[in-house]
């Protein structure tokens, strides 16, 4: 059954560029296509990191070669917001990883307007994005992965447990994020890819 309401959302989907033209769209409307200013400048600001990890990505061989060996049709349908800095540092990667190989389609869906679906990949009892759902051609999950790479996730635990604000905790996230490059999400990426 739920492997059926996720095939039914797929074919709703947006593309990751329609999601990044959906997102310029807004900015370019200004603060009225936005509940707050600070949806507003966080979109603004994905925009941008987005920018910058397509254009200066380089993958490994590793993941490659592994992403070449893909030889059935896959959905890669992540659950996502414009908003959400996690998902403006990793989902260019994982769609660099969708261009490399034809078998697999990469369908982007709103957690928002999916809470439904959601329920099933919370983290630790959060709404935590972006999440990544692999499926196979005949719509079983095969794999999931997200909301962030284990080590960024170690690093807010650790933040958090020395009282960091959350303001505070996501400077340091995003200055990790920018010194890793996608090393960790890539590594895990080649584990989570050898069902």
């Amino acid at each position: 059954m739920i492997n059926q309401e996720f095939h039914s959302r797929t074919l709703n989907g947006l593309t990751y560029q329609s999601f990044i033209n959906q997102a310029e769209l807004k900015v370019e409307q200004g603060l009225s296509a936005f509940p707050d200013e600070e949806k507003f400048n966080h979109v603004k600001l994905n925009l941008q990191r987005s920018k910058r990890i397509e254009k200066n990505y380089n993958p490994s061989k590793e993941i490659i070669d592994l992403i070449n060996k893909i030889n059935s049709k896959q959905i890669w349908l992540v659950l996502t917001e414009d908003w959400c800095g996690d998902s403006a540092q990793n989902l260019p990667y994982i769609y660099s990883f969708t261009r490399m190989n034809p078998n697999i389609q990469l369908t982007i869906i709103e957690r928002d307007k999916n809470l439904d679906l959601m329920e099933f990949y919370k983290t630790n009892g959060t709404l935590s994005i972006p999440k990544v759902v692999i499926f196979n051609d005949e719509m079983n999950e095969v794999a999931n992965w997200g909301p962030r790479p284990m080590q960024a996730i170690q690093l807010v635990n650790q933040l958090k447990a020395e009282g960091k604000t959350k303001e505070e905790f996501i400077v340091e996230l995003h200055k990790w994020y920018s010194r890793n490059n996608g090393i960790a999400l890539e590594a895990e990426f080649i584990e989570l890819l050898k069902f």
